[in-house]
């Protein structure tokens, strides 16, 4: 049930030990699950017409062995849970077999006031789908 991402690391994503730096690691999160969402069809740019936003409320990384410049890494993301305010994603960042990073996000959606929505009534259709990613019909998922 992963949907994988990949990323080259660029040289601006190192710091001085020539490792990426850590903060990045969110940034890559971000493209994982933009990048997930965008796959079920539904652009982040849509959730926003919606007067939809989902902020990150909660984040954790495990970093296991870094990325260098030039790597080709590949961001595994999937939706762990979710109800119909709050959603949490899982990530793993591998460069081939090797594990890097292990983390989670958690988010609430709300609407452009910052006020907790459910999207069960905001977006029944953009709901559906996330119940499909985590469990599909024909068992198959990401």
């Amino acid at each position: 049930m992963w949907f994988s991402h990949e990323i080259r690391v660029r040289y601006q994503e190192t710091d001085q030990m020539g490792v990426v730096y850590h903060a990045n690691y969110l940034t890559w999160f971000e493209i994982g699950r933009t990048e997930m969402i965008r796959s079920l069809g539904v652009p982040y740019e849509q959730l926003e017409a919606k007067g939809l936003l989902l902020p990150v409320v909660e984040a954790e990384v495990k970093f296991k062995q870094p990325a260098r410049y030039d790597d080709v890494v590949t961001v595994h993301t999937r939706l762990e849970s979710y109800t119909h305010v709050r959603l949490a994603f899982a990530y793993e960042v591998k460069r081939g077999g090797d594990l890097l990073v292990t983390g989670t996000t958690r988010h609430v959606w709300v609407r452009k006031d910052w006020k907790p929505v459910r999207l069960d009534r905001e977006a029944a259709e953009v709901y559906a789908l996330l119940r499909e990613a985590v469990s599909p019909a024909d068992g198959t998922g990401y």
